[in-house]
């Protein structure tokens, strides 16, 4: 493949990509930083050679390590490793570029949403590329929803009030003046869309545009099934998108009904000679870039609209570009054959073919792809890959003792949600000891909905008489230290007899503990003033407002509460279950880099203390889930390297777990875990009556609108379905174990040496390539 920019070429060459056959070229690089890098490059070499280009800059979290980059690039531009750095991927010779005179399109926005809101893509767009790249604001065309014009000069407050916009008025009678007002609107707003069209055509058409890809497929917000010629609208969205939007906008119930404004496919490639690229990274990108690259142009597959263009580019982290064609068939024909690849080629081969492996004939295995590349394909090949499997499962069941196992989760509910059933089976044996710990707050996934309902009731139940704790005569100066086992055992004994307003109450009572000791508070009467103040504020804050930092401990709080109640269904006490808040997490869109003493110190520590033979973690080493799962990973790799100088650690055992967010291949896991139904009930009643703001799904998967531990459940069927394709029904329900028998749905996971783990976590240092940030 011959590119024309310098930049691609080099990285190309030093990548290793694979050769192309792709209808759009593609670059695949090892890490979401360095992708973030190539992408920096990139837009400076185009924007050296284009000092007055248009250009369309995406937002959200995607974008962090490119919008990181690009200012440490033009503010160190002469330093000598920038120098050396540019003289690596080809442009040692460019003189630092100018961004002032560039034309901004804005690539879309909520509508309606108020400009002035953080989290309007408007603010983003302002703040991290108007003012920080140092562009002219009169040349940036943005998507302003205060200032697009309604029936009657009047603010959207007015004309949409509920901030529902329904779009059948463009098509049917109003039923009343409110609606013609609104009918009205909605073609006004039409109108400006196709105002803000004709402008960017004015100038030419976009001349460099970065995205990211959505879970649909989507581009901007052109979401599957979008004319691929299609102009900018104002326009409806489906569940995927509305999920993924629901951090934006304060969750899913405020999502599902806000409309966008987009630019559409045929804004993005109007101009023929526009430089189009799309980023993505990690695992669970992997589907829709296979999507996007191997078919032909189509509206179930919005990306496949860039082959319009010649310079288009997807840019790709190696998880991100795993399902390509060409990745597939590198990972088969590079390095030495191992029984993983074996069990993968057949185990996909029963998949395609909808065969059981015992049905596999060997003209099936040789007409494969893949299978025809196994060494030494014969008769014995199947049944070896059906054995292969089935120690895995073997493992997954055997009972271990005297272990100390650390449980470690990015969030609250990532482990419950990644190892519940497998952790419940080795709390059996009273030889082993079990923690657990969540490193950051979670605060981001309770809504104020929820926090106002719980203080509404925390009210009611001090007016009423009913916390008797808060009138011992220590409460407020020592007492309400105490006794927090007894807050979770007495709501937990709740949740048995079943009392609905008792279990209110049992929050209630965390609750209160936790605001004394947050607020110092010193009798009832500045309880009861402190709670009505977090209920005013949260009462005037617009949805996804990021709260103000007591607010956002008092959140954490409770989901640390939660927590607690978890790990108490199966006995474990409340000092058993660790929460460290490390500070890298501060809900911001872009979260810090984590650091040795603040982020890995904690981590370390706890590592000293516990001396676990075990220690589990969310293995997402390219950030496939969010970009906290990446950040954690570099926090506990760090700090089991730190404390690896110290003791000896060969019998160490890294237990990588994945759950609703990226699933294991059953060849790349090598722990199979039976799953009955009575341990599926197990984990859906303690996360239904112990993740008491999870239970409404306001931050749901895009792959179900629903619970988290509900889509985990089907994840665990469809697993179990998977393995039966490949050794027979028969092997679980006429098996000789009970336990085998009872089989229902499958867990996976990846054992892990320490120095096997650690090769596949970058070290914390190098996640910028020694850039500071």
């Amino acid at each position: 493949m011959q590119f024309t920019s310098n930049v691609e070429s080099a990285f190309y060459k030093i990548s290793g990509s694979p050769e192309i056959n792709t209808r759009i070229p593609y670059i695949v690089v090892e890490n979401f930083p360095l992708m973030g890098l190539l992408t920096s490059l990139r837009f400076l070499e185009w924007a050296s050679a284009n000092p007055q280009g248009v250009i369309s800059l995406p937002t959200g979290k995607t974008p962090e390590y490119f919008i990181k980059w690009t200012g440490h690039l033009l503010s160190n531009w002469e330093d000598k490793q920038i120098r050396e750095l540019r003289e690596k991927y080809g442009l040692g010779e460019l003189k630092k570029p100018s961004l002032k005179d560039l034309h901004f399109v804005q690539i879309d926005e909520f509508y309606p949403i108020s400009s002035k809101q953080h989290n309007s893509f408007y603010n983003y767009v302002q703040k991290y590329y108007v003012k920080g790249f140092g562009l002219d604001p009169k040349n940036a065309l943005l998507i302003n929803s205060d200032e697009i014009p309604l029936a009657g000069g009047s603010p959207f407050s007015e004309v949409f009030p509920d901030s529902r916009v329904d779009l059948s008025l463009r098509y049917r009678e109003p039923k009343n003046q409110f609606e013609k007002l609104q009918q009205e609107s909605i073609f006004m707003i039409d109108d400006w869309c196709t105002c803000y069209e004709e402008k960017i055509r004015e100038k030419g058409g976009i001349g460099f545009f970065l995205g990211g890809i959505g879970p649909d497929g989507h581009i901007a917000f052109n979401v599957r099934g979008s004319d691929l010629h299609s102009t900018t609208r104002l326009t409806e969205t489906n569940f995927e998108t509305q999920a993924v939007a629901a951090g934006d906008l304060g969750g899913i119930e405020i999502s599902r009904n806000r409309l966008v404004i987009t630019i559409g496919l045929d804004t993005i490639t109007h101009n023929p000679d526009a430089v189009a690229l799309i980023f993505a990274a990690g695992e669970a990108k992997a589907p829709m870039v296979k999507d996007a690259l191997e078919n032909e142009p189509s509206v179930l597959y919005p990306a496949t609209v860039l082959t319009r263009l010649k310079q288009a580019r997807f840019y790709l982290t190696t998880g991100a570009a795993s399902s390509l064609q060409t990745s597939v068939d590198a990972y088969y024909r590079d390095g030495e054959w191992t029984q993983s690849k074996t069990d993968r080629a057949v185990i996909d081969l029963c998949s395609r073919l909808q065969k059981y492996g015992h049905h596999l004939t060997m003209s099936d295995l040789k007409e494969d792809r893949y299978c025809k590349l196994i060494p030494g394909l014969n008769e014995s090949t199947v049944p070896a890959v059906i054995k292969s499997t089935m120690d895995k499962f073997e493992k997954g069941m055997v009972a271990e003792k005297n272990q100390v196992y650390y449980h470690t989760g990015p969030h609250h509910d990532d482990i419950m949600l990644g190892l519940n059933p497998h952790i419940h089976r080795l709390m059996r044996n009273e030889t082993n000891s079990n923690y657990f710990v969540v490193l950051t707050s979670g605060f981001t996934a309770v809504t104020n909905d929820f926090v106002i309902k719980a203080l509404e009731d925390t009210r009611h139940f001090i007016d009423r008489g009913m916390m008797q704790m808060i009138t011992y005569p220590d409460f407020y100066t020592s007492g309400y230290k105490f006794k927090r086992d007894k807050d979770v055992n007495h709501y937990l004994l709740k949740v048995a007899s079943g009392e609905e307003y008792e279990l209110r109450r049992g929050l209630a009572h965390r609750i209160v503990r936790d605001m004394v000791g947050l607020y110092k508070l010193k009798n009832t009467n500045q309880l009861r003033e402190e709670i009505n103040n977090i209920i005013h504020i949260l009462n005037k804050s617009y949805d996804g407002e990021v709260n103000q930092p007591d607010i956002q401990k008092l959140k954490g709080m409770i989901r640390e509460f939660e927590e607690e109640l978890v790990w108490a269904y199966f006995g474990i006490e409340t000092s058993n279950v660790h929460h460290l808040r490390l500070g890298f997490y501060t809900g911001d869109i872009f979260t810090e880099q984590p650091k040795l003493e603040r982020d890995v110190e904690p981590m370390l520590q706890k590592l000293r203390e516990i001396k676990p033979t075990v220690v589990s973690l969310a293995f997402d080493p390219e950030g496939s889930g969010p970009d906290t799962h990446y950040k954690v990973l570099q926090v506990i790799a760090e700090a089991l390297r730190l404390w690896s100088k110290e003791e000896d650690l060969s019998h160490l055992r890294v237990w990588g777990y994945r759950n609703v967010w990226y699933r294991f291949h059953p060849a790349e896991a090598n722990v199979i875990v039976p799953v009955s139904l009575n341990a599926m009930g197990v984990m859906d009643n303690a996360f239904t009556n112990s993740y008491l703001s999870q239970v409404s799904a306001s931050f749901p998967s895009y792959q179900l609108d629903g619970k988290f531990s509900d889509l985990t459940k089907r994840i665990w069927v469809e697993q179990l379905k998977q393995i039966q394709l490949l050794v027979g029904k028969n092997t679980f329900y006429q098996n000789e174990s009970p336990r085998v028998r009872s089989t229902h749905g499958l867990l996976y996971f990846k054992e892990m040496k320490l120095d096997e783990f650690l090769s596949s976590a970058r070290e914390l240092e190098k996640s910028m390539e020694g850039v500071v940030l």
